[in-house]
């Protein structure tokens, strides 16, 4: 059995996989709030002893953690929990144990995808085989390189998403401002494609620009989860506050995909990952985020000739820190949990 972790800021999802003719078989699942809990040991060990398959071997296991892993080992940034590959694997008793970014997690996932996991955004050139770019909007800003070596594609972990934010526009400029009196200081492109993104993006929107926020929607923002309720209604189009919330988002999410795409030359493409674009896909797939995307100057041609793809499934990460675990096992060990299901007739 393969154990599976997606940790993140404010919550830990976990999951168990086995292998059914070399594809990987979902058992079970749980999320867990992260600051109930001490550390990801107290996570993992409650969720191996709740479940029905407890008591099972875990041969292998991988967590996707938020942040740069430097030698098995991270101190989170969100929580105060400092993760040790070495520490958890002699505690929890499981012999192969990693820690690996969680976009890494994301970028091994995707060759586990299937076609109605994948929304195509635009096609681009699919002849083309080369690098490609992974960027994920959720509660932060992620960035994973999807590097070829010629024969598949190797996940490369980055933090760019922590690069400066770059205003291509005046309303832009202005948002620039804003954000850095409201943070005082530095202005990542994190500040403004993110969740903390959007909420920023409406206020901005409605303190600087002085769009109209009526009685009704200021009621729902303190009552719901703000994202929720501009997510809704941006897409709904019921709300004009929050639907130009969501295009600036988007045109900056494409803006910043654009950059990604340009730095690494990825013209095997780029995927968006992330929690927040499959939920405005309406908005994704209005035209502002390929306007952004390839509007690169003498260089638009080159942007318009990759392929973007949007991940649907919400366990992407989980799938690929499944994935990372079982191969790595298998290198260290000589024998592979994959190869071992495949049945020939």
């Amino acid at each position: 059995m393969i154990l599976a972790g997606d940790v993140g800021g404010t919550k830990v999802h976990l999951a168990l996989y086995d292998f059914a003719e070399g594809k990987l078989e979902h058992v079970r699942d749980e999320k867990y709030p992260a600051r109930e809990h001490t550390g990801l040991e107290e996570v993992v060990r409650r969720f191996l002893t709740e479940g029905t398959n407890s008591g099972q071997e875990i041969t292998a296991a991988c967590f996707g953690v938020p942040g740069p892993v430097r030698d098995g080992r991270l101190k989170l940034t969100n929580l105060p929990w400092i993760l040790d590959s070495r520490s958890l694997s002699h505690d929890l008793k499981i012999e192969h144990l990693f820690l690996i970014n969680d976009l890494e997690a994301n970028g091994y996932g995707i060759p586990e995808l299937t076609a109605d996991q994948i929304h195509v955004l635009s096609e681009g050139d699919t002849s083309q085989i080369g690098n490609r770019g992974l960027i994920s909007a959720g509660t932060g800003l992620g960035e994973a390189v999807l590097v070829w070596n010629g024969k598949v594609h190797v996940p490369m972990a980055s933090e760019g998403g922590h690069c400066d934010f770059a205003a291509r526009n005046d309303d832009e400029v202005d948002l620039f401002h804003y954000l850095r009196s409201t943070v005082n200081g530095r202005v990542s492109f994190e500040r403004v494609v993110s969740g903390m993104g959007i909420t920023s993006i409406y206020e901005f929107l409605r303190d600087v620009k002085g769009m109209e926020e009526p009685p009704w929607l200021r009621d729902r923002m303190k009552e719901e989860d703000p994202n929720a309720v501009i997510g809704e209604l941006g897409v709904a189009g019921s709300s004009e506050l929050c639907s130009r919330t969501l295009d600036m988002f988007v045109s900056a999410y494409g803006a910043e995909a654009g950059n990604l795409a340009l730095k690494i030359l990825s013209i095997g493409g780029i995927y968006l990952g992330g929690g927040v674009a499959p939920h405005i896909l309406p908005k994704m797939e209005s035209g502002e985020f390929m306007k952004a995307f390839a509007d690169k100057g003498r260089l638009s041609d080159l942007l318009h000739q990759m392929p973007v793809r949007i991940i649907l499934e919400s366990r992407a990460a989980l799938l690929g820190a499944a994935a990372y675990a079982e191969a790595r096992a298998a290198e260290i060990s000589g024998s592979s949990a994959r190869a071992a299901s495949v049945h020939f007739s």
